[in-house]
């Protein structure tokens, strides 16, 4: 009986594994084909065919192409496929536990950096997309909601330790980081402007610096 129990738990974990494989499989070929034909020409049946995977399979992992972009975007934001909320990874964490606000905004400059290397093409297509396709305009709708929401908890502590600039209010803190943090400053910068990411990472720190905290001048 106990190798009973055995062999079933080692199948199962073998078929999570397979799984997990096959999830990863389609989110690359869907981004890759999002990023070549745009996310309005790319069909489930050629993420199907690009990914070797039966269209019913992934149909049963996704439900839907728009839910297989969400996915897509996460991947994109997190750096892996691994259901930990953004705000709950260990660099994140980390960030919040710097005891100097100006080491909180550089490591979130660092985060930024990182993310925006990982996200920022994909971005561009969802927002190219959002101007001619309903499902990725509401998609759109949603991430920058999410945005807004995750970079508001770095203004709501830098007003929890009273490290806010005299006159600015966090709802105001909150707005500078959104846009200097967005994707569009980002894609101004690097690839229409040519900057390194490292080089946009260190004005991003130096920008929300200024802005943010006092006597930076």
């Amino acid at each position: 009986m106990a190798s009973d129990v055995k062999t079933r738990a080692y199948d199962n974990s073998r078929r999570q594994a397979r799984i997990r494989a096959t999830r990863q499989e389609v989110l690359t070929a869907a981004r890759n084909l999002f990023l070549e034909r745009g996310y309005p020409a790319t069909t489930v049946e050629a993420i199907a065919e690009t990914s070797d995977t039966p269209i019913a399979t992934v149909y049963r992992l996704f439900g839907s192409k728009r839910a297989i972009l969400s996915a897509v975007l996460d991947v994109a934001f997190g750096g892996d496929s691994e259901p930990i909320a953004f705000g709950d990874r260990p660099a994140v964490r980390a960030a919040f536990g710097q005891a100097d606000p100006g080491g909180l905004i550089d490591a979130f400059a660092r985060i930024g950096r990182e993310l925006q290397e990982r996200a920022a093409a994909i971005q561009h297509v969802l927002a190219g997309a959002a101007a001619v396709d309903a499902e990725a305009a509401e998609q759109l709708v949603i991430t920058r909601r999410q945005r807004l929401t995750g970079q508001s908890r770095v203004a709501a502590e830098l007003a929890r330790r009273h490290a806010l600039a005299p006159g600015l209010t966090e709802a105001e803190a909150a707005d500078l980081i959104y846009v200097f943090m967005s994707p569009e400053v980002y894609g101004i910068l690097t690839a229409e402007r040519g900057w390194a990411p490292k080089r946009y990472e260190a004005w991003l720190a130096t920008t929300l610096r200024r802005a943010l905290l006092p006597n930076q001048g």
